[in-house]
């Protein structure tokens, strides 16, 4: 491969792949360009994922809401409209996307479009108050997570075109544990203030959301960067009613509906984390430092496991998801064993965060795991058609699946844990079916 400077250099540390066999399936030209798209690519999903856990709708946006005196039942609707929001409407996002014979302008439109959302948020969050300023945060958020469904629809077939099946995971994978160490040092920052005398105000979280806001920028920056090449247009017909007309895929392609209930089994290990942080701010107090804690523990597992995850993938991606999502079962049978054989553990500093770490490490196996699958699994417009039939599903079924939160009424937080391990077991034994991709 030609594009021997100095990503050139990082992509042979990294990748450490010979040239013939990672452009087995991939075009000469691509292939040429395909070191400093690996690398681009790294650097943009960095952003972003950062971006992400900065704007943590467990975490961040809750505090945003409370600093600003929104009514608690408002707190409710941030995990389902951030996650739902960018996942069902992507079937008629797809439709559209698939009439660009290039295609990572639809991700830099979006990415823009979260930053300024994001921004948004920062204002109200500085200039507004009570229900007001709730409900102007959540319509925010609810353009941010339209604005994540363009960027979600058109990564995956960027990828796609411009790296080659054998590193694909690898991307995810860096991009995850670079956005970890960073957030890493966040936590740090965050446990040092707790032992100050400084106060957050409306005013401050707006300011620090305005800065948070920059990272998409930059990131839409680098991405424009990525030498992409024209694809496949055809099948981009008009029409919300064409594009739902790929559902008939669930009918007829039996490993992609396999795929499809799998995944909606392994929302539990999403679904039951905020659960660990509630079970925490019980038994630990709602100290700065334990939160703190928890978020050192989701970027050091990021940080640790996501290139572990990211290799193992390219290798076998539904051995991933098997071996992640059984750890994440198997955290949640461990936290309720502790519960009904031994409570007063959950005093200790060390065992809910520990736990969390586990947990967070399994999830980010499940998502790594689950989009190398996707995206190996199909090739051209297919593979477009996969992830918009996949996540409008997915979006249905978050909405749906997160009702069982209302268990907490007549369970205790680790029994609801423990329905969720049980779940995520059954999504273990469904992902043991899957085909290899």
């Amino acid at each position: 491969m030609s594009d021997k400077g100095l990503l050139g250099s990082v992509y042979e540390k990294i990748a450490n792949e010979e040239d013939a066999r990672a452009c087995e399936k991939i075009d000469s030209s691509v292939c040429k360009q395909v070191p400093g798209n690996f690398i681009k690519l790294i650097i943009a999903q960095f952003f972003t994922n950062l971006g992400d856990a900065l704007i943590n709708p467990k975490v961040t946006l809750p505090w945003v809401l409370q600093s600003v005196g929104a009514p608690a039942y408002l707190l409710g609707w941030l995990v389902p409209i951030r996650e739902s929001g960018s996942l069902l409407p992507q079937l008629a996002i797809a439709s559209v996307i698939r009439k660009l014979p290039i295609r990572k302008w639809v991700w830099i439109v979006g990415s823009v479009l979260q930053s300024l959302s994001i921004i948004a948020i920062g204002v109200v969050a500085a200039t507004f108050d009570g229900a007001l300023a709730g409900w102007l945060i959540i319509l925010c958020l609810i353009v941010f997570s339209l604005a994540r469904g363009l960027s979600s629809v058109a990564s995956k077939d960027v990828l796609g075109k411009t790296v080659p099946k054998s590193q694909r995971g690898q991307v995810t994978g860096w991009s995850a544990s670079l956005a970890g160490l960073v957030t890493v040092g966040i936590a740090v920052m965050m446990m040092l203030s707790a032992f100050t005398a400084f106060e957050a105000s409306p005013i401050v979280y707006g300011a620090c959301l305005v800065m948070a806001s920059m990272v998409w920028l930059i990131g839409a920056a680098v991405y424009s960067r990525v030498v992409e090449f024209p694809g496949e247009v055809d099948g981009g017909r008009n029409g919300l009613m064409e594009a739902l007309k790929q559902l008939t895929l669930l009918k007829t392609d039996r490993a992609f509906r396999l795929f499809v209930i799998t995944r909606s089994l392994f929302l539990c290990s999403a679904l039951s984390a905020p659960y660990y942080v509630v079970l925490a701010h019980q038994k630990l107090g709602n100290g700065v430092w334990v939160l703190a804690m928890f978020l050192f523990a989701s970027g050091l597992a990021s940080l640790v496991s996501a290139p572990f995850w990211g290799r193992y993938s390219d290798r076998s991606s539904k051995k991933v998801m098997v071996v992640a999502c059984l750890l994440s079962s198997t955290v949640g049978f461990v936290l309720f064993a502790i519960s009904y054989f031994k409570p007063s553990l959950f005093n200790q500093v060390i065992i809910l965060p520990a736990l969390y770490f586990l947990l967070t490490i399994a999830h980010q196996g499940v998502r790594v795991g689950r989009k190398t699958y996707l995206v190996d699994l199909a090739d051209g417009n297919k593979r477009t058609s996969y992830v918009a039939v996949s996540n409008t599903v997915i979006g249905f079924m978050l909405l749906l699946m997160s009702l069982i939160g209302t268990l907490t009424q007549v369970i205790s937080i680790e029994g609801l844990v423990l329905v969720f391990a049980i779940i995520a077991l059954i999504g273990v034994l469904m992902a043991m079916r899957l085909p290899e991709a």
